[in-house]
């Protein structure tokens, strides 16, 4: 795995557990209250779908169980069509996607050796 792949998956995985900790004291309501929490999760699903968009080709051949496409299009869902998001959908990824998408992840990421030096691409 290429140091900007395993960047960018470490990014992916970073937003998604902030996405359902920021959540998981919340409920589904309280998205259509709180502007904040809905701008979050809004922003966080975007660094997923961002950083998605660039893990290289033979990366992700290398790994079809992960929804590539998906999270890229919700990324540009959310960046392109932020007036019209659907807010049950957004709770939805939070709590039913985002935690499949770690268990994928986490299986395929190689443990940091705290020594090893990951720089930025």
């Amino acid at each position: 795995m290429s140091q900007d792949d395993r960047w960018r998956l470490q990014h992916i995985l970073d937003a998604a557990h902030e996405a359902m900790a920021l959540a998981q004291s919340q409920s589904r309501d309280a998205l259509s209250t709180d502007r904040k929490l809905a701008l979050s999760l809004c922003h966080l699903l975007t660094i997923i779908g961002e950083a998605a968009r660039y893990v290289s080709d033979a990366e992700r051949d290398l790994h079809p169980q992960v929804p590539w496409r998906k999270m890229v299009g919700l990324r540009d869902r959310v960046v392109h069509r932020y007036f019209d998001t659907n807010l049950d959908t957004l709770w939805q990824i939070v709590q039913e996607d985002l935690p499949e998408l770690v268990s994928a992840l986490e299986d395929l990421l190689p443990p940091l050796d705290v020594t090893e030096e990951v720089a930025a691409p």
